[in-house]
């Protein structure tokens, strides 16, 4: 069926009034502030029309780039291929965000309903041999053009895109292909929305109060309203949001409590019932391969790391397998202390996964005489955040002015901002999306409704979205976080400051590797605790005295203590997602989570520690985004933590010519440089791995260099 015909079919089917409404927001100006979108006015079938509009508009503009009888150039094919899309990217860009924190039936329907049709659209562009064609002339004669360094790039992204895209395959190939994609794309959606299901209405309900011993009081309060929400007052209940359920596992006495949800947590995905992804993840994984097969690769992994920096899955697995065996011996050592923790008790069994975290918090405070309970009343949500843009001024001269009561909202406990440069001018709109709730997606991520652009001369400036599930305020008691939830936010402020800073013309150059995309929200968690922005944020939300400096010391002596748990969850889930989509062939029985097991005990992961996400909850790589490329955080980490160390070099951890080049050189330039020439242009040499193992307590005497795409010996 030709696409104008399938879209013409696909509103009628929807309701054929859907086509002709006149009110739709989504289709006009916003009439708001710096043009937010007015979210309390959209619809869900506005949503419908502005999508179909949205992909026949572009329809429209590429059939218009095709009959264009000038002679193919930079401007008549390029940029306008480039800026086609407008509609579509608004609408998909209000909705995206909406969707994934606060997602609805409805709103899963439609992904559904539209995922064939975003498929077919854009296999429409990229398998088009006419604008191909255009592209290629374009690309084969740029020299001709004098076009600046930005431009390059856009024509080398949007002809690899074409390429990648399956532009050169033979007819039946690319009918093969848009198959595949269109099958890929549904099974992401449905693996996703299974595991959003399975994380907000998965339960562990306890009848008694003494069950619960251990566990900070503002936690038992928020399991005691949760089981109101749900119709059973008088009892405690936790779902699979880690703000829930990773204090029973840290704090909770009741070790059959502590197997109950930590069992619940990690088969998420893994029931045998409806929302079960086992089936789902192997489809996934043998469709990729095929895909891969189909574009001239060996496997999946091939194909994805193409484009990456680190270009082959030997240099992936050269760096994962550089730090795995320090890991594991810190892990196994950790252990130690943990046997030794259960002996003090009186007991005298082996160590289960569901004892991890509470006996190495226990050996931590052994250890150290910390206690993490201590340290969270220092640590209220709102004073972190204005820690957080403490160091934003200070490293760049942002300031923040709070417009939560004058901005369109699109969540109640959503607050936003105006973000000023150093010149005055307004340089992005921020938006917060601290706490948890129904129809919100799992852990934490940086979205926009509105990304960096031009309109002639004029910077579109963008809207930046933080989403994370946070400690809630409790009774009495403020939202006070854990030393983890304050890391996780300056984290994702950091993609927020990437995000603010962007600075270029074309769509087309926005986007960084994935493996470099971790740098300005992983360099960021390094000012979190340093003594001087404790200072400003960490007060007491009683009595507001600032963190007494012994408790500082002990933050800072204790922070490389668990590590080697931290590190080894982090890699076996990375190795799993490499071993997936390494494979050359794909069993037609092949069970992922036999598939997991089998491989990481070949690798000789202790039986207590289960990689951070299991196949079946592992969204970063099933959901799409992160497809062989979990890796790129252990990636990353080799760049942030050599980059703060430039920091940490000069004396001064706000070294004003160290952040104007990290600004410069890392933060505005979207994708116009490469990953490893914007690192080295703000270095000033490659980045160095031992930096990274004296983060975790890892280091070995060995230091080692990052190197275009591979790791070599200094």
């Amino acid at each position: 069926m030709k696409k104008h015909l399938l879209l013409a079919a696909f509103a009628l089917g929807l309701g054929g009034h859907c086509m002709a409404q006149t009110d739709n927001p989504l289709l006009k100006e916003y009439d708001t502030p710096y043009g937010i979108a007015p979210f309390d006015k959209i619809t869900l079938d506005n949503y419908r029309e502005g999508f179909l509009r949205g992909m026949e508009e572009q329809k429209q503009e590429v059939e218009a780039i095709i009959k264009n009888r000038a002679v193919p150039d930079f401007e008549n094919t390029i940029a306008a291929l480039d800026q086609s899309g407008k509609l579509l990217r608004k609408v998909q860009s209000t909705f995206g965000p909406i969707s994934s924190s606060n997602s609805t039936v409805e709103m899963r329907a439609l992904q559904k309903e539209l995922s064939p049709l975003f498929s077919a659209h854009n296999d429409d562009i990229y398998l088009n041999p006419l604008l191909f064609d255009k592209v290629k002339q374009v690309y084969d004669n740029r020299e001709k053009f004098g076009l600046d360094k930005e431009q390059n790039k856009v024509l080398d992204n949007i002809y690899k895109r074409f390429v990648r895209g399956g532009a050169n395959l033979s007819d039946a190939q690319k009918e093969e292909l848009r198959q595949l994609n269109s099958e890929i794309s549904m099974l992401q959606i449905q693996f996703s929305q299974n595991l959003m299901q399975e994380t907000n209405n998965t339960y562990v309900t306890v009848d008694k109060i003494e069950e619960l011993e251990g566990l900070p009081e503002a936690n038992i309060a928020a399991a005691a309203r949760m089981a109101e929400a749900n119709g059973q007052p008088g009892k405690w209940m936790f779902n699979m949001q880690r703000p829930s359920c990773n204090p029973v596992l840290q704090y909770c006495k009741n070790r059959d409590l502590r197997r109950r949800v930590y069992e619940a947590y990690y088969n998420r995905g893994n029931q045998g019932n409806e929302y079960d992804n086992k089936e789902i993840a192997r489809k996934l994984v043998t469709l990729r391969l095929q895909k891969a097969k189909l574009m001239g690769y060996e496997d999946y992994a091939s194909m994805a790391l193409d484009d990456r920096m680190a270009k082959t899955s030997d240099n992936v697995y050269r760096l994962l397998d550089q730090v795995w065996t320090p890991a594991v011996e810190k892990a196994k050592e950790e252990l130690d202390d943990i046997r030794a923790e259960i002996r003090k008790e009186g007991y005298d069994f082996e160590p289960a996964g569901w004892d991890y975290m509470y006996y190495l918090d226990k050996a931590k405070q052994a250890k150290y005489a910390i206690d993490e309970n201590e340290v969270r009343p220092y640590l209220e949500i709102n004073n972190v955040l204005k820690g957080i843009f403490y160091v934003a001024n200070k490293l760049y001269g942002l300031t923040f002015r709070e417009c939560t009561s004058e901005f369109p909202v699109y969540e109640s406990s959503a607050q936003s901002w105006e973000v000023i440069d150093k010149d005055g001018k307004v340089l992005s709109i921020f938006y917060s999306d601290y706490y948890p709730r129904d129809g919100k997606g799992a852990g934490a991520w940086c979205t926009g409704f509105r990304g960096q652009s031009y309109n002639g001369e004029e910077r579109v400036i963008p809207i930046v979205v933080n989403v994370c599930n946070m400690n809630t305020p409790s009774g009495d008691k403020p939202a006070l976080q854990s030393i983890d939830n304050v890391e996780t936010m300056f984290h994702e402020f950091g993609h927020a400051l990437h995000s603010f800073m962007r600075d270029v013309h074309y769509n087309s150059v926005s986007s960084v590797e994935r493996d470099f995309v971790e740098l300005p929200s992983q360099i960021n968690e390094h000012w979190a605790f340093e003594p001087e922005v404790l200072e400003v944020y960490a007060k007491h939300y009683q009595t507001g005295e600032t963190i007494p400096m012994e408790l500082v010391k002990k933050i800072e002596e204790s922070s490389k203590y668990g590590q080697g748990f931290a590190t080894v969850e982090y890699l076996a889930a990375s190795l799993t997602d490499m071993d997936l989509h390494t494979l050359k062939e794909v069993p037609a029985d092949l069970n992922v989570m036999d598939f997991e097991t089998e491989r990481l005990a070949a690798r000789g992961i202790p039986s207590q520690i289960f990689p951070r996400y299991r196949v079946t909850n592992f969204s970063h790589t099933m959901g799409g985004g992160y497809t062989a490329g979990y890796y790129s955080y252990m990636w990353a980490e080799v760049l942030d933590c050599d980059g703060f160390q430039a920091f940490k070099e000069t004396g001064d951890l706000f070294n004003q010519e160290m952040a104007e080049k990290f600004r410069k050189y890392v933060l505005t330039p979207g994708g116009i440089d490469d990953g490893m020439t914007m690192y080295k242009n703000f270095r000033g040499r490659e980045p160095k791995i031992d930096a990274l193992l004296e983060n975790r307590g890892l280091l070995k005497k060995e230091a080692k260099v990052l190197k275009d795409g591979d790791i070599e010996k200094k």
